[in-house]
C-alpha cells in the first residue's frame, strides 16, 4: 500500500478545510462575534497538521482501489473531527460527541441536528454548519474529483 500518497492527500484535505473555515471566520469578523477565535484556532491547527503532511511529495504516484478506500475513509474522519472543533471551542455545542454528530450530519448531508434552537447560535457557527451541508451536498464530489487525479 502506498502510504505516502494517502498521507499527502490527507494533508491537502486539511489545508483545504482550513481554507473553508475562512468563510465563517470572516463572518464572525463582520458581525463582531467572539466565536471567530474558535475558527482561527482550528485553521491554525489544520494548517499545523496539514503542512508537514504535504511537505514531501510522494515518490510513487500509484493510487489503487485500496488506497482510495483508505483515503476516503480517513478523509471523512479527519474532516469531521476537525470540523467539530469550532463548535466545541465556541461553546455552541459544548459536548464533543454532539459537535461531531453535527459535523458528520453536515458533511454527509443527513441534515440531522442536535441544536434545538438553530437560530440562537452565533452567525459564524451557523455559517459553518450551513457551509458543511453545502460542502457535503455538492462540494465533496468536486473535492474528491479534484484530488484523486493527483494520485495518477
Amino acid at each position: 500500500m502506498n502510504y505516502s500518497i494517502i498521507i499527502y492527500i490527507i494533508g491537502m484535505i486539511l489545508k483545504i478545510e482550513a481554507a473553508f473555515m475562512l468563510l465563517p471566520a470572516v463572518t464572525a469578523l463582520i458581525y463582531q462575534e467572539t466565536c471567530g477565535v474558535a475558527f482561527l484556532i482550528t485553521i491554525v491547527l489544520c494548517l499545523a497538521i496539514g503542512f508537514p503532511l504535504t511537505r514531501k511529495k510522494p515518490t510513487r504516484k500509484a493510487f489503487y482501489t485500496k488506497e482510495g478506500f483508505v483515503t476516503v475513509a480517513l478523509s471523512w474522519i479527519v474532516l469531521s473531527i476537525m470540523g467539530a472543533i469550532p463548535f466545541v471551542i465556541s461553546r455552541s455545542i459544548p459536548n464533543p460527541v454532539d459537535a461531531l454528530f453535527e459535523t458528520v450530519s453536515g458533511f454527509t448531508t443527513t441534515g440531522s441536528s442536535v441544536l434545538l434552537d438553530v437560530e440562537s447560535v452565533h452567525r459564524a457557527v451557523l455559517m459553518w454548519r450551513s457551509f458543511s451541508h453545502w460542502v457535503g451536498g455538492m462540494g465533496v464530489l468536486v473535492f474528491m474529483l479534484a484530488l484523486l487525479p493527483m494520485g495518477g
